[in-house]
């Protein structure tokens, strides 16, 4: 297991808990070629939780400007199994651009978990009372199998 944060995640992210109980430790930023050391092998399967709208907007049309983002988006290009679990409010995900983008990753054989029987998009101004909710299980449970890397955005902090 891997675990990959945008940098704005990483403040989120219970970093000791991850080095000591999983011997891994959360990855935000590209590695500097002056450093050197192999690369890490493909992951076997991504998944990408909480999946915000920037996030998801940004994954769909292309955008990689973070190193989360580009593991994604390789993986995606590998064909290596990528499960999406959104974490967005009702009014972002109306949104055109939203749902286009889910269409986009769906057509590109990513599973996006949202819609009737799965995951639903949250009334603004409540999402803090939806993380107790929020499906983990259901993402491993998509997935192929349940060994492989899991890319972590950030836990939900609040509505958005």
């Amino acid at each position: 297991m891997r675990v990959v944060a945008t940098p704005a995640a990483v403040g989120f992210l219970d970093t000791e808990t991850l080095a000591d109980q999983y011997g891994v430790e959360a990855r935000s930023e590209f590695r500097a070629a002056a450093t050197g050391g192999a690369r890490s092998k493909p992951a076997d399967a991504v998944i990408v939780a909480p999946a915000t709208y920037n996030s998801i907007n940004k994954l769909a049309f292309g955008v990689n400007d973070t190193y989360a983002l580009n593991v994604v988006a390789e993986a995606i290009g590998r064909r290596t199994p990528v499960v999406v679990l959104p974490f967005v409010n009702s009014a972002l995900a109306a949104r055109r651009p939203f749902t286009q983008a889910v269409e986009s990753l769906r057509a590109e054989g990513v599973q996006v978990l949202l819609g009737p029987g799965q995951w639903m998009p949250h009334e603004p101004g409540s999402g803090d009372h939806q993380l107790a909710a929020y499906p983990w299980r259901a993402a491993l449970e998509a997935l192929p199998s349940a060994e492989g890397s899991a890319v972590a955005e950030r836990p939900p902090s609040g509505p958005e």
